[in-house]
């Protein structure tokens, strides 16, 4: 059961990325370019998903426990590390350079973009990269 729920919200997300224009990478760098060719609409998808989150969490988190698990996995560490602003850093200047994400990257592949299909290969690599250092 949980796989299919986990199947629709993967589906539901995906389709979200595509409509809002999050899929294409054009659209995502015209968005981070502020002194050029700037394109303000995915603001708006950025904030309806912030507002979307804020009250998916208070609903969620109201329930004594989640709906297809024994508790809530919430990460115990909540502090802002050197590993986590590391990530954070490289995930920005790989979403600047790129005009894709992992989320949106993956959504993608089933388009077969050209892009994409450089991307995705390229970000496994460094995940697993990120492992081995991160374990060493």
């Amino acid at each position: 059961m949980s796989f299919l729920i986990n199947l629709v919200i993967g589906l539901i997300f995906g389709l979200g990325l595509v409509i809002s224009g999050l899929a294409n990478p054009e659209k995502v760098l015209n968005f981070l370019d502020i002194t050029g060719n700037w394109d303000p609409s995915l603001a708006l998808v950025m904030g309806a998903a912030v507002v979307t989150t804020f009250i998916g969490y208070r609903v969620v988190f109201a329930r004594q426990k989640p709906l297809c698990a024994v508790d809530f996995d919430v990460p115990a560490n909540r502090k802002a590390d050197k590993s986590l602003m590391t990530g954070a850093i490289l995930f920005g200047i790989g979403w600047g350079l790129g005009g894709i994400c992992p989320g949106p990257a993956i959504t993608t592949v089933g388009l077969a973009a050209t892009g994409t299909l450089i991307f995705v290969p390229a970000m496994v690599i460094g995940m697993l990269i990120a492992r081995k250092v991160k374990a060493s």
